[in-house]
């Protein structure tokens, strides 16, 4: 239970992000530069929106953004350069439109499977979705593009990153300061599409 929040909720609402996650991409760009600062998005699982924010901030209008969620984006989100479908990522309809404005230099996920309290359940099926997310930016990535994914720990990190390592040509699991201590989260960065 938390009772207030923390630094990094705190600073988000001064910032003006609907999430703390913000920060977590932030500390992941400033150490691995995953987004290109012309460069074509694809933001999988981005409500409420503070990745798809933070992006097009670093884009200044260049580049664009193209962004998928089951739940809506964040209403003070909306820019010329942003594309967003509210429906399943993997879903036959997303997969046209996403191809069609593709191929991406970069694919991020900050998605979470819906959570049970059972630990084997959840980190089974962030595995799963982290599984199809890596599926989705092999077929989708600029050769030389990069992947951040969101996966938690405790399951199939260790395979993920054995299959992320075959198709970039670095890849490494990392947990950002912006992440709970409790959390058991952790992101899985690929750089360098072979």
């Amino acid at each position: 239970m938390r009772d207030k929040p923390d630094y990094y909720a705190q600073l988000a609402k001064k910032e003006g992000y609907p999430a703390r996650s913000v920060y977590k991409l932030q500390e992941i760009q400033q150490k691995f530069s995953v987004i290109p600062l012309q460069g074509k998005i694809l933001d999988i699982g981005a409500a409420p929106g503070s990745w798809t924010m933070y992006v097009l901030k670093l884009l200044k209008g260049r580049g664009s953004v193209t962004a998928v969620d089951l739940q809506p984006l964040h209403p003070d989100i909306k820019s010329d350069n942003l594309l967003f479908f509210q429906g399943d990522a993997f879903s036959k309809e997303f997969t046209a439109i996403a191809e069609e404005n593709g191929p991406y230099n970069t694919v991020i996920s900050d998605a979470a499977p819906s959570t049970t309290g059972n630990r084997t359940v959840d980190t089974g099926r962030s595995g799963a979705l982290a599984a199809k997310v890596i599926e989705t930016a092999q077929q989708l990535l600029v050769p030389e593009g990069d992947v951040v994914i969101k996966i938690f720990q405790g399951g199939d990190e260790q395979e993920l990153l054995s299959t992320v390592k075959k198709y970039f040509t670095r890849a490494k699991l990392f947990k950002p300061k912006a992440s709970r201590k409790e959390s058991f989260e952790i992101f899985l960065i690929g750089k360098g599409k072979k």
